[in-house]
């Protein structure tokens, strides 16, 4: 068995590294959002020309990024949403919702403090992880049937 694995969610920490570094050897592919913030911010403007409203601004790179992401979500056998302590990422809930809309195993990633906030996300999750670790750890369980040692 092999899993196509698409990694979305906050991109100020190294989370996606950790679990594509942990899962060495497992047969897995991960795919994710450009997280190069300014990249990501930016695309649609410096593909498509300048626009003097930020409105408009925002708009033509949500709607380039929309292309990857989706692509990456409706290909996916698992989707993992992380959200970060320092944001609120409304593009996190937001693929996190067309996850469950589409059927997809979703596993969602947080601490504490997001516990009620993010109530009915985890709720459309079949798992809901704090660490990059427990991650790793349910996909080897799914791939191979074994417990964390």
């Amino acid at each position: 068995m092999s899993l196509n694995v698409y990694l979305s969610g906050e991109i100020h920490t190294d989370w996606r590294d950790q679990i594509i570094e942990g899962s060495a050897g497992l047969n897995v592919t991960f795919n994710s959002p450009v997280t190069d913030h300014g990249a990501s911010d930016d695309c649609g403007v410096a593909i498509l020309g300048e626009e003097p409203n930020k409105f408009w601004h925002d708009r033509k790179g949500a709607q380039i990024n929309a292309i990857r992401t989706r692509k990456g979500i409706e290909e996916a056998d698992v989707v993992v949403v992380r959200f970060g302590e320092k944001y609120k990422q409304w593009n996190a809930a937001f693929d996190a919702g067309y996850a469950a809309a589409l059927g997809k195993s979703l596993i969602i990633l947080h601490g504490d403090d997001h516990q009620h906030a993010l109530k009915e996300v985890d709720a459309a999750a079949l798992a809901v992880a704090q660490e990059p670790h427990q991650v790793v750890d349910i996909l080897r369980y799914v791939l191979q049937g074994t417990l964390p040692a």
